[in-house]
């Protein structure tokens, strides 16, 4: 038996566009960590990681850290529920 879902608006409000906007810094650092991530995964089957894909996965990782710790700083706008 299907249950019925709650409505979803079918456009993004400007306040749920300014929070991504604030955000996107954070999700490209992840994107960033997670694309990092998957290289370092490829290449335990071509004899490791590299030098520079361990260096690669740190900055993505020191990124990420910044950019949360911007977020802090910055808050995002609160978005209307």
């Amino acid at each position: 038996m299907r249950k019925h879902l709650a409505p979803v608006a079918a456009e993004p409000t400007a306040a749920d566009l300014a929070a991504i906007e604030s955000e996107w810094p954070l999700i490209a650092a992840e994107l960033d960590v997670l694309d990092a991530e998957i290289t370092m995964l490829y290449a335990e089957d071509h004899g490791g990681p590299t030098v520079l894909d361990w260096r690669r996965l740190r900055r993505a990782e020191a990124r990420v850290t910044r950019a949360a710790a911007d977020l802090t700083v910055h808050p995002t706008p609160h978005r209307a529920a």
